[in-house]
């Protein structure tokens, strides 16, 4: 009986750490103006959620930096347009915009960086989306995020 039951525990340990939801996402980005995904998908069990850009060009951030922003879908273009101000200094987004829900910051050839975020701010019923505020990017350089 002791042993039904230490089997059965493992097991279901096991299991449980195959079904564990994988909460972070590797994004690369390149001198082509694009990102290696258009959609990211976020467990709904996942607390908080990490995006990992990567820089994979040769192009200095001077000339074609990326980052990648979390915002409503609706409010992408305009958090963009809002930011072309900013500079690079600033990674082209606005001081203080609650419209953006995480970022990373604007990285050249070679260069990388994360942002973790809580999934909690995200509402489900909501439309999301990523894309990158250097200038003129966010034409090329967008994709959906959705909880599943």
């Amino acid at each position: 009986m002791i042993r039904k039951l230490v089997a059965v525990s493992l097991l279901t340990l096991a299991s449980g750490h195959l079904l564990a939801a994988e909460c972070s996402v590797d994004v690369d980005s390149t001198d082509q103006m694009s990102f290696n995904t258009k959609a990211v998908e976020i467990d709904k069990s996942c607390k908080t959620f990490t995006v990992n850009l990567t820089h994979s060009g040769s192009l200095p951030k001077n000339v074609m930096g990326h980052n990648w922003v979390l915002s409503k879908e609706a409010d992408m273009q305009p958090i963009a347009t809002d930011g072309l101000g900013a500079g690079i200094e600033k990674d082209y987004l606005k001081d203080g915009d609650a419209r953006i829900i995480a970022h990373t910051k604007v990285i050249g050839a070679g260069e990388k960086d994360s942002v973790t975020f809580d999934v909690s701010k995200l509402d489900p019923a909501e439309k999301y989306g990523f894309f990158c505020s250097f200038p003129g990017h966010i034409g090329m350089m967008k994709g959906t995020v959705t909880l599943k």
